[in-house]
């Protein structure tokens, strides 16, 4: 009787999850099909998209879209260094302070842990606003056209550190800090010998947020840059050329006919979504590298036991 009701419960287990496979796979289905459609009009000509409207796998293939936004040739260049730049610099940056204020704030004998905990939650709570930001940056700080512009409004966030913060207080065993202490090591050799190494889901899970945020902001390079500075960033690049190309579509009753048919044959939809495909390309490829820790990272860091 014992074992049929455990051969049974067994095959209910089974089954459960083959229903979450099923779920789970076809979950995944859904988020690539919009990426492969993406990708597909890209590289569809604009005749095609008029008469078969978006196919998953084009009628008739093209470059032209890419051809329009790699026109500027060293332009495109030099923007999609400036923002690697930003966003490898700005993530490391923020990856050394936030890890070292949420590390200081999950241990329990650090004397001014209230005051700095309450510190860290007030811009959470009541935010300067965006004229604020403006002034603090341009007036007192005098970053116009300055790359920090760029980095310093990304540099920390309160979430970020409640998440690296209860990842320390879940994850590295205050024993072994004591242990550590005993031994006679200082806090610097116990940060970066002990607690670092053992705590790399919980810094791929932040590096990936960080990431995520410098690579597609566009709205401070806007805010804080000059036209045609040599610092602006892929970003807002891409998006002064969408707008560009919406500008003349608006405006193509007063043009000559001359103009009117150089206008029809100009991939609007496909240019729409190769900027969608660069800007989005580089994040995917990296993805791979933080997965591993990613998952990992978010639960542990999550919910304090």
């Amino acid at each position: 009787m014992a074992k049929k009701k455990y051969r049974d419960a067994v095959a209910i287990g089974k089954g459960t999850n083959t229903i979450f496979h099923i779920i789970l796979v076809s979950i995944a289905i859904m988020c690539i099909f919009p990426l492969l459609y993406v990708l597909a009009i890209s590289v569809s000509t604009r005749e095609a998209i008029q008469r078969h409207g978006y196919q998953l796998i084009p009628s008739e293939f093209t470059l032209e879209s890419y051809k329009v936004l790699l026109g500027g040739g060293t332009s495109i260049v030099r923007t999609f260094v400036n923002s690697l730049v930003i966003t490898v610099v700005g993530t490391i940056t923020g990856l050394a302070i936030i890890t070292t204020y949420a590390y200081a704030m999950s241990r329990n004998d650090f004397a001014y842990r209230k005051f700095f905990n309450t510190y860290a939650f007030i811009p959470m709570l009541f935010s300067g606003g965006m004229v604020a930001n403006y002034i603090v940056m341009i007036r007192f700080l005098g970053l116009r056209d300055n790359p920090l512009a760029l980095i310093l409004p990304l540099l920390f966030n309160t979430f970020y550190l409640v998440v690296m913060r209860t990842f320390f207080q879940t994850s590295v065993p205050f024993s072994l800090i004591e242990a550590a202490m005993i031994d006679g090591a200082s806090e610097f050799q116990i940060f970066f010998k002990i607690v670092l190494p053992i705590s790399l889901p919980g810094i791929a899970t932040i590096g990936l947020f960080l990431t995520l945020a410098y690579w597609n902001d566009w709205f401070n390079a806007m805010m804080y840059l000059e036209t045609n500075s040599e610092w602006t960033t892929l970003q807002y690049l891409l998006i002064q050329v969408q707008r560009t190309i919406e500008n003349v579509i608006l405006k193509g009753d007063q043009m000559g006919s001359a103009a009117k048919d150089a206008m029809a044959t100009l991939p609007t939809d496909g240019v729409r979504m190769a900027i969608v495909v660069i800007t989005t390309l580089p994040i995917a490829l990296s993805y791979p590298f933080f997965q591993r820790y990613f998952v990992q990272g978010l639960t542990l860091g999550a919910v304090k036991e």
